[in-house]
């Protein structure tokens, strides 16, 4: 079955872009078991925010968890930057202004001497998601989807009702502004979530 929908990846009808497919594929995901809404939150490059309050019809709002600036203590080839370079570690939740409701756990590494003065301070001292504040500053950035994977919750099933060993799924992505990337970002959700098609 498997070998069947990589072999489709060859075809030019194939459903979705094949350099997608490919990403959920290799992590033993086959999109046609993915609901259409978790199929496009895994594989669009849009803001994530804006797309979930026209699917949810509920305003968001980011809960920041840990924020800081560090030394990476490794390279980190994704974002062509050395040991020791400064960066900042970032872990929030998208969560629904109303309900309360944590619907995206994400995480993410920002360079620092490639980010806007007032961008990088409006980062670490406002709760505005990233997405809306490249709106703001008019940031042009172009977003490559490097991963997806479907994984066990375990200590991030804290944030949602689920249990430790339930499944979620993430995407991770590099943010590129002037040809240079700026960042990573890691946006996890449970498998149960977003299953309704319509």
């Amino acid at each position: 079955m498997q070998a069947q929908t990589i072999n489709e990846l060859t075809n030019p009808n194939s459903m979705m872009r094949q350099d997608l497919e490919k990403s959920l594929l290799r992590s033993h995901i086959n999109p046609a078991n993915l609901s259409t809404f978790q199929r496009i939150i895994l594989t669009t490059n849009g803001t994530l925010t804006e797309i979930l309050e026209a699917y949810l019809y509920e305003k968001i709002g980011m809960v920041k968890l840990s924020e800081a600036l560090v030394a990476v203590t490794q390279d980190i080839p994704l974002l062509e930057v050395k040991r020791g370079t400064e960066v900042i570690e970032r872990k929030i939740l998208l969560q629904g202004k109303i309900s309360r409701k944590n619907f995206i756990y994400a995480e993410s590494i920002l360079v620092t001497d490639r980010l806007e003065e007032k961008f990088k301070n409006e980062l670490l001292h406002s709760s505005t998601p990233l997405g809306r504040l490249w709106l703001e500053y008019k940031l042009e950035t172009f977003k490559e989807i490097v991963d997806t994977a479907e994984e066990t919750a375990e200590k991030l099933a804290t944030y949602f009702p689920i249990k430790p060993e339930d499944k979620i799924l993430s995407r991770t992505y590099r943010v590129f502004s002037q040809r240079k990337p700026i960042m990573t970002i890691t946006e996890k959700f449970p498998a149960s979530y977003f299953l309704s098609n319509f």
